[in-house]
């Protein structure tokens, strides 16, 4: 994880000093690392090549950070891990104009490593996140989703990269294809989980700890599995119904918190949640034992309890 980092840094070192500090920005010190991690301990189950290892888990976790880059331009958010965002900086165009360099530095990495499987899977990754993040934005403020479309959108636009960050440490170590399938699995169940967190820590959390309003999901027009989950509930008078687009909705989104909060929603939440994490570890038991097995075991204990 160290050359990860070193790696990440290395990529700030361009030769425009504009250019420059805004990869610092972004790049550096930041961040959970979770997806490179899965990569690295998934691709350290087997015969890896360290440089190429190292390769792709930086690959992923700059896929990522160009994918939170324009999701803060696109919702105008402030803070994001606990410093200000690129388009609250330097504005909205310079930020998608960064995650655009992000996407297409994430891309050549990849394809630098000279792995014909591992560039499609990288590619084909881009695709189906982006899918899942238009489905997003056109779905907002249309509260008729179903719990259905919510977990088809989360498996594009987040499960999709763990998926991808476990199967692409596997191929790169020349796993047999039940490994892969089985990393593929325990990725995809974790980023969902890892999803469903996110969205219940968006009702529950703490403002400063998660760095953005409590409520933001809603304010922004995203249904979530608990929103959902009150919809389902309380299908009349809901105040979720009179969030719209242009109006002031603090009242009514702090209302459907108090609602959520005063309800056994958050819980069942949490069963669903401890439904795919008990699936990821399932996958693990097709592995062989390891200390590498064993953290990315204890890292999905960690996705459940985490507050951030």
């Amino acid at each position: 994880m160290m050359e990860v980092e070193e790696r990440l840094k290395g990529l700030s070192r361009v030769d425009s000093p504009w250019v420059a500090k805004l990869l610092g920005h972004v790049l550096e010190n930041g961040g959970k690392r979770i997806r490179p991690a899965i990569t690295l301990l998934s691709g350290k189950l087997y015969h890896h090549n360290p440089d190429s290892l190292v390769a792709i888990a930086t690959a992923v976790e700059v896929l990522h950070t160009a994918t939170l880059v324009h999701d803060d331009a696109v919702d105008s958010s402030l803070v994001r891990r606990g410093k200000p965002t690129v388009s609250l900086i330097w504005g909205e165009a310079p930020a998608v104009l960064l995650g655009d360099y992000l996407f297409a530095s994430a891309a050549h990495i990849a394809a630098s490593i000279g792995n014909m499987r591992v560039t499609c899977l990288f590619a084909q990754t881009i695709m189906t996140m982006s899918f899942g993040e238009l489905g997003e934005r056109f779905s907002a403020y249309n509260w008729e989703q179903s719990r259905e479309q919510y977990y088809q959108r989360i498996r594009s636009k987040t499960a999709s990269l763990f998926s991808a960050a476990a199967e692409l440490g596997a191929i790169l170590s020349d796993a047999p294809e039940e490994a892969v399938e089985a990393l593929r699995s325990y990725g995809y169940n974790l980023g969902m989980a890892f999803q469903i967190v996110d969205d219940v820590l968006d009702f529950i959390g703490d403002e400063e700890e998660m760095g953005k309003p409590v409520g933001s999901d809603l304010l922004h027009g995203t249904l979530t599995l608990p929103a959902i989950l009150l919809l389902e509930h309380r299908p009349e008078d809901n105040p979720i119904r009179r969030i719209s687009k242009g109006r002031e909705n603090h009242a009514d989104v702090q209302l459907a918190i108090d609602m959520i909060l005063d309800s056994p929603i958050i819980d069942e939440c949490y069963g669903i949640v401890a439904t795919f994490r008990a699936r990821a570890c399932q996958s693990l038991e097709k592995l062989p034992p390891s200390p590498y097995s064993r953290s990315l075991f204890d890292l999905a204990q960690y996705v459940v309890k985490r507050r951030r």
